[in-house]
């Protein structure tokens, strides 16, 4: 072979490589785009749920049962209280309602309704029928029900006394609602935390705004990074539920642009369950604000001190303008 016959093999070879090469570049570019398509569609079905999510939210805090209706909150003292428009009533319904419903009455841990004199108003049911006599279930769970027209009252337990909460369809509050005010959604603060079951669940003394406490079950802790800082939340269960993690937190945030006394979250259980060690995703765009955000009458629990965080999260929720 001559040296025009190799430097022509020469050439034919560097072709071949420089093809291999080009075709290398644009599988590895096919590659980086399908991926990135792949990462955009998935922020753009997040985004998509969340504002579904924030939708809902609103949708259910001013649904004519939702919080926005809630315009009374009245302790029952022991023995006989009398409840109505009426000036002579120890609770007074600051409402559109007749002078006299009835009259509650505690003993103990019984709490009865007893009609007045007279009767029951006409339409006033407990539960869904006519109203009567007899002991009401005073139970956070399921409490019986006394209505009349847009009105709804229940009897609450909250720490060792009674409570008749009270909520009308009318309020002045449902009816001057605009909307919530939220962070601007960031996926940065969506996070994967390592989940840190505790060997036996505990139970945290929960304040509330209302300077009581309740027990509630804790079974770990979640870890996480956020911004450089590693940060830990201890959520609790509430009520029955063992399918979901409640957390009360508040951070930094909360002296400025986000409601002062705290904000929840919830999420799903761990992916290997409350009992073993396992990862669990934080999604600070859901963060929302707790009832008494929106009203005096509610009774809210309040971070425990291993919730209230120095950092500044800047997501979720924003305070309620009054």
């Amino acid at each position: 072979m001559n040296i025009r016959q190799h430097r022509n093999q020469a050439l034919v070879i560097a072709f071949l490589l420089s093809l291999g090469a080009s075709q290398m570049t644009i599988s590895s570019a096919g590659a980086q785009s399908s991926s990135a398509a792949a990462a955009g569609a998935s922020d753009a079905q997040w985004r998509q749920q969340l504002d579904a999510w924030r939708a809902q939210r609103e949708h259910e805090l001013s649904a004519p049962d939702g919080w926005l209706t809630l315009i009374g909150l009245e302790w029952l003292k022991p023995g006989v209280n009398s409840f109505g428009t009426a000036a002579d009533c120890t609770i007074k319904i600051r409402a559109r309602a007749p002078e006299h419903f009835g009259l509650l009455t505690v003993s103990g841990n019984t709490v009865q309704l007893l009609a007045p004199s007279g009767g029951f108003p006409a339409d006033f049911q407990v539960d869904g029928k006519p109203g009567r006599e007899g002991s009401l279930s005073a139970d956070n769970a399921k409490p019986s029900t006394l209505t009349w027209h847009g009105l709804s009252m229940v009897v609450l337990p909250r720490g060792s006394r009674y409570a008749l909460r009270i909520k009308d369809v009318d309020s002045p509050t449902r009816a001057q609602f605009q909307g919530l005010h939220w962070y601007t959604p960031d996926p940065r603060f969506r996070v994967t935390a390592k989940w840190i079951p505790y060997s036996t669940p505990r139970v945290e003394k929960i304040p509330t705004i209302i300077n009581t406490t309740l027990d509630m079950p804790s079974p770990g802790l979640a870890e996480f990074t956020l911004n450089g800082n590693t940060l830990r939340l201890e959520p609790v269960f509430e009520g029955g539920e063992r399918d979901k993690l409640f957390f009360i937190l508040r951070d930094s945030t909360s002296r400025t642009t986000t409601y002062e006394a705290a904000r929840f979250l919830r999420t799903g259980l761990p992916s290997n369950g409350v009992d073993h060690p396992g990862t669990l995703t934080l999604d600070f765009n859901e963060l929302y604000n707790p009832p008494c955000a929106y009203t005096p009458y509610a009774t809210c629990p309040l971070p425990p001190e291993q919730n209230r965080l120095a950092v500044a999260i800047e997501a979720g929720e924003q305070r309620y303008p009054h």
